[in-house]
């Protein structure tokens, strides 16, 4: 039997999926032809568009272990896409060995791999669902998580696969309102800073067939995404850049980041 005729019949193996081709510029095995070729497609229009991957995936693992060091036990991360390096779950509890962490995503291909991921026994967790259902995320998260002590909400690099009319701030708002005061919130998205408008129409005509097209947004469209909230030093930045500078040479494809705290 081959690997696709075992696959539920939910997962759709004919257009690509942000997961799926995300895994695959990580080095990952959980993909398919159509995932293949799209991200084969971005690569060709721009190589380095892997080491932005890589650094996204990297400013995740440094923003969970600062601010488990900083005393947040528990994380609600929003797309969390299909298993690979340095899960939240893994960082987090190197620094804090009960740290609990609920995984949010709508993915088929993801719920496949969660199920024998999560183990709500040792503080891990999964809610298959949409991010912009608040309502229901909430009331999954729920299950492992006190929502009236302080979370950390991981927005990373799914942002930027909501249009605007769906209002990503509104959406970040909405799950601010529900989280405690001391709660932070970490965004990382695509940026069209210094990227040419012809580079960024290439690259989002990749994700025309995908169930969630790219939106590459300005640095203020991105700072907005945050509201009214404050950000923590150093601000919105080159997701290498984060919580230090690095000294990285700037990345073609721009990843802004950035942590702020629900007061």
């Amino acid at each position: 039997m081959s690997r696709d005729q075992r696959l539920p019949a939910q997962i759709d193996t004919e257009h690509p999926s942000p997961a799926r081709v995300y895994d695959y510029v990580l080095g990952g095995k959980d993909n398919y032809a159509a995932d293949r070729e799209a991200a084969g497609r971005v690569l060709e229009l721009e190589p380095h568009a892997r080491d932005s991957a890589v650094e996204n995936r990297r400013f995740l693992a440094r923003v969970v272990k600062h601010l488990a060091e900083q005393g947040i036990e528990q994380f609600l991360d929003l797309g969390s896409g299909l298993p690979t390096m340095d899960n939240v779950h893994r960082v987090a509890q190197r620094h804090v060995p009960d740290a609990r962490v609920v995984y949010v995503d709508f993915d088929p291909m993801v719920l496949a791999h969660a199920r024998a991921l999560v183990n709500p026994d040792e503080g891990v967790t999964y809610v298959h669902s949409d991010i912009r259902d608040v309502a229901k995320v909430l009331e999954g998260a729920r299950g492992l998580l006190d929502l009236s002590k302080p979370v950390a909400l991981l927005a990373i690099a799914v942002l930027h696969f909501v249009p605007d009319e769906d209002d990503p701030a509104g959406l970040v708002a909405a799950y601010a309102r529900q989280l405690a005061c001391g709660s932070r919130v970490a965004i990382s998205c695509a940026s069209t800073e210094d990227v040419s408008p012809e580079l960024i129409a290439r690259i989002r005509s990749v994700y025309d067939n995908a169930p969630s097209p790219l939106y590459l947004r300005p640095r203020d469209r991105i700072r907005s995404l945050f509201g009214n909230l404050e950000l923590l030093e150093p601000g919105l930045v080159h997701v290498t850049d984060w919580p230090v500078p690095s000294g990285t040479p700037r990345l073609p494809l721009t990843m802004l980041g950035g942590v702020a705290m629900i007061p």
